[in-house]
């Protein structure tokens, strides 16, 4: 066996220069956010953990149990006919399944329609535990092995990733559609990819020092509507902020978002590992997004059984801002299946 060669001395002080301009980048961001919002102090006052989070779509609230974890939360309404859709959020420091709600509100009824709430998002249980991408796509087969049929499964930014490394373990997910998917291209921002040699445990171990600092910056008003605007081309709607708002105020609600920051949720080469490998029937819908970008879609794009539909005039979020645009796109991608 080789024994691994020690790295020079001018490559680890490199790296770790990376890793402290990342944490100091993040956290520059929140001192920015600070003081361009007056009403910071009273925000972070007023924002202790309510108890209970509104539901992000009609339907019954359901849970599963995933093994070493506890609860996940996904919303079901059985009416309709027709295969099962699945609707998966995005990550960030306020998701939840109300990021789909255009897309639940256009087939709920039509067709069997559930969504899904990532761990530590939304109604799934918040604990300070290990998030990892696996976890997360464990999660959707939980849920597809509950429902015990085929599926269709639609996916936002890293949901893609974990519906992708879900799809290559489940032939049940029958078909998939990814919105602006990460793991396509050359990341936009310091938290989109773990590009230290530890998978970004350092960073994480360094934001766990400042997470209540930085978290309490990230989910105020503010700072919710800037991070917001980038994935809208025009106004942000109140509700989708007030939204963010409430679920970013639940108990534990800064655990995961710490591990996404850290990069830790990203596959070090999605297109490689998830997207490259799959034999699923996949539409990608997209853009312009101001978090990833799609360097290698043309290449993924000539795979058989791959589509990819442009959405023009949107920044990430298309089912809010051109809902008829991308419900052609599904129904036509669909009705090939």
């Amino acid at each position: 066996m080789q024994r691994r060669r020690n790295r020079p001395a001018s490559r680890r002080s490199s790296s770790k220069r990376r890793t402290l301009f990342r944490v100091l980048a993040l956290v520059g961001v929140a001192a920015a956010l600070v003081a361009c919002a007056p009403a910071l102090q009273q925000s972070q006052a007023g924002g202790a953990a309510t108890s209970q989070l509104r539901p992000a779509v009609s339907g019954e609230q359901r849970f599963l149990t995933l093994l070493g974890f506890g609860r996940v939360g996904y919303y079901a309404d059985t009416r309709g006919s027709g295969r099962p859709l699945i609707l998966t959020h995005a990550v960030n420091a306020a998701a939840s399944a109300y990021e789909v709600k255009p897309l639940w509100d256009t087939y709920a009824g039509k067709r069997p329609v559930y969504a899904l709430e990532w761990p530590g998002f939304g109604q799934s249980d918040r604990p300070d535990a290990t998030y990892t991408p696996e976890l997360m796509s464990q999660a959707l087969l939980a849920l597809v092995a509950e429902l015990n049929t085929d599926v269709d499964v639609v996916a936002l930014s890293l949901g893609s990733e974990f519906a992708a490394r879900a799809a290559l373990q489940e032939p049940r997910i029958r078909s998939l559609v990814l919105i602006s998917p990460s793991g396509l291209g050359q990341p936009k921002g310091p938290s989109q990819q773990a590009t230290s040699d530890d998978g970004g445990k350092g960073l994480y171990s360094r934001l766990r020092r400042i997470d209540d600092l930085l978290y309490g910056t990230l989910r105020t008003r503010p700072s919710i509507h800037y991070f917001l605007s980038r994935s809208f081309r025009g106004p942000v709607p109140e509700e989708v902020i007030d939204y963010s708002m409430e679920t970013s105020r639940q108990p534990g609600a800064k655990y995961a978002p710490v591990y996404f920051v850290s990069g830790r949720l990203f596959d070090r080469d999605g297109y490689q590992n998830l997207y490259r490998p799959l034999k699923t029937p996949t539409l990608v819908l997209y853009d312009q997004d101001g978090f990833v970008s799609f360097d290698r879609l043309p290449l993924f794009a000539q795979q058989p059984g791959v589509r990819a539909a442009r959405i023009a005039g949107t920044d990430g979020l298309p089912q809010w801002e051109k809902l008829p645009e991308v419900r052609a796109a599904l129904d036509a991608f669909w009705q090939e299946q």
